[in-house]
């Protein structure tokens, strides 16, 4: 299974290697992975440097080192850079995509919370095999980080070793929408959390998950149309907010919201996300009123 893996995604990267500069956009190529980076996938929202203030320092790259200090760890955001003594510059390709999308980093250990597992799994090949090709064409910086600690149980695996992924069409509009929020792992800070650290699965989008940080206390807002929720905005509402940060009623929203990358969002990809939270069942707050 994982020589089928090295060899699916050596063949997208060599394909994306080989391209043109009509086919930049093409399934598995840098540029995809850029598109996937700079907005929906926004692994610099906890990946890039920060600074005191919680600012992104983007000259650092992916270097980590974002902590989330909650009840059961202590998760520090690991190094994605190519740096070969402190990053992932001496990772396979298929190594790296093992990590992205299962949660096991080369010796075998797990990648615990906040990595959003559960919806990293649902990346499709070629879009996987764009993320890693992006990763592998940014600059490598060091940056020694300390260890994440964790206080609760990990599980042995987030489930069975995945051969293949197909992403849906983006022709079907709330599938691919309900991709994007899966890839973009939206609902993995936008849905509660039991005492376990775990998301609670039946409350998918109600928000309620507390963020404190250098920007103050940031609830996670309710992602369903609910009174509670979205019911009542309008598309370029919806849009607004994710994209800029301005809330229906023109307040400003907080971070970790990573406006700094969902602002290169799409329009036919934000077109199909906002038709995907449409589409979700109504579920009332499930924070502290």
């Amino acid at each position: 299974m994982r020589a089928t893996m090295t060899n699916r995604l050596g063949a997208l990267l060599l394909a994306c290697a080989a391209a043109s500069p009509a086919a930049a956009q093409a399934p598995g190529s840098v540029e995809r992975g850029k598109v996937l980076m700079d907005g929906i996938v926004a692994c610099g929202n906890c990946h890039v440097a920060r600074g005191p203030q919680g600012q992104p320092l983007f000259d650092k790259g992916l270097s980590g080192g974002m902590v989330f200090d909650e009840k059961p760890f202590r998760a520090v955001a690991s190094n994605i850079t190519p740096d070969k003594d402190t990053g992932i510059g001496n990772w396979t390709d298929a190594q790296l995509a093992r990590a992205i999308r299962e949660g096991v980093r080369p010796d075998g250990s797990l990648i615990g919370p906040p990595m959003p597992m559960a919806f990293y799994r649902h990346l499709g090949d070629s879009d996987l095999a764009a993320i890693v090709a992006w990763l592998r064409a940014q600059p490598p910086v060091a940056n020694k980080l300390e260890k994440s600690v964790y206080r609760m149980p990990l599980p042995p695996a987030y489930g069975p070793p995945i051969k293949s992924v197909k992403a849906p069409s983006p022709k079907d509009k709330v599938r691919y929408g309900e991709y994007l929020a899966r890839i973009g792992h939206c609902m993995d800070c936008h849905s509660p959390r039991g005492e376990d650290g775990r998301l609670v699965t039946t409350k998918l989008g109600a928000g309620g998950q507390v963020f404190p940080g250098p920007w103050g206390q940031s609830v996670a807002r309710n992602l369903t149309p609910h009174a509670t929720g979205l019911k009542g905005w309008s598309d370029a509402e919806i849009a607004r907010a994710i994209r800029e940060g301005v809330s229906k009623d023109g307040s400003k929203l907080k971070p970790p919201m990573g406006f700094d990358f969902y602002k290169h969002i799409g329009d036919d990809d934000m077109a199909a996300l906002i038709a995907y939270l449409r589409s979700l069942k109504p579920l009332a707050f499930a924070g502290k009123p």
